[in-house]
C-alpha cells in the first residue's frame, strides 16, 4: 500500500519542478516550434537533414559499441555486441552515402518512431492526469497527433518518402513545441 503515497510523492515533485522551470519549457518549446516551421517550409532539405543525423548517429553509436566490445572483450555476448557494432557502423555508413536512397526506409523508420512516441506520451500524460490536472491534455493530445502522424507516414509510402520525413518532423516538432509552451503557461500561471 505504500505504492499510492509514492506516486503521489513522485507527482508532487514533478509538478513542482515543472512549476519551478516553467520558462525552460517554454522557451525549449519556442525553439522546437520555430525548427518546426522551418522543417516544414522546406520538407525536401530537412529529410536529408534527419537522414544525415540519423547517420551520424548510428555511425557513433557503432564506434563507441565496437570500442566497448573490444574494451570489454572477455564479457559474454561478444560476438552480438560486435555484430551490432558492426551494423550501426554499415548504417551510417550507408546512409552517408546514400541519404536521398535512405529517405525510404527511414520514412518507415519513422512512421514507426512516431507510434510509438505517441502511445508513450499518451500514457504518460494518462499517469499524470490526477496531479496535471488541466495540463495532461496537452500531452494527450501531442500524442494523438504523433500516432496520426504515423499514420499519415506509413500510408503516403513510398511516393512521400521525399517530403515526407521532412514534412511530417516539421509538424512533429510544432505540436510538441506548442504542448511545452501550453505546459509552461499552465504552470507558469499555479506560480
Amino acid at each position: 500500500m505504500t505504492l499510492p503515497h509514492d506516486l503521489t510523492a513522485l507527482q508532487s515533485k514533478m509538478s513542482d519542478a515543472v512549476r519551478a522551470h516553467w520558462k525552460a519549457f517554454l522557451f525549449e518549446g519556442i525553439i522546437l516550434v520555430i525548427l518546426g516551421l522551418a522543417a516544414i517550409l522546406v520538407p525536401p532539405i530537412a529529410g536529408i537533414a534527419v537522414t544525415v543525423m540519423l547517420a551520424w548517429m548510428f555511425l557513433i553509436s557503432g564506434i563507441a559499441g565496437l570500442v566497448m566490445t573490444f574494451w570489454a572483450r572477455g564479457t559474454p555476448g561478444f560476438w552480438w555486441s560486435l555484430a551490432s557494432a558492426v551494423l550501426g557502423i554499415g548504417a551510417g555508413l550507408i546512409l552517408l552515402a546514400k541519404p536521398a536512397q535512405g529517405l525510404l526506409t527511414l520514412t518507415l523508420v519513422v512512421g514507426a518512431y512516431f507510434l510509438a512516441e505517441g502511445v508513450a506520451t499518451i500514457m504518460y500524460a494518462l499517469q499524470h492526469r490526477k496531479e496535471l490536472s488541466d495540463r495532461w491534455s496537452w500531452m494527450a493530445f501531442s500524442g494523438l497527433m504523433d500516432i496520426l502522424i504515423a499514420f499519415f507516414i506509413i500510408s503516403g509510402l513510398p511516393g512521400s518518402a521525399e517530403w515526407a520525413i521532412g514534412l511530417l518532423v516539421g509538424i512533429n516538432l510544432v505540436i510538441g513545441g506548442s504542448s511545452l509552451i501550453g505546459l509552461a503557461l499552465a504552470a507558469r500561471n499555479k506560480v
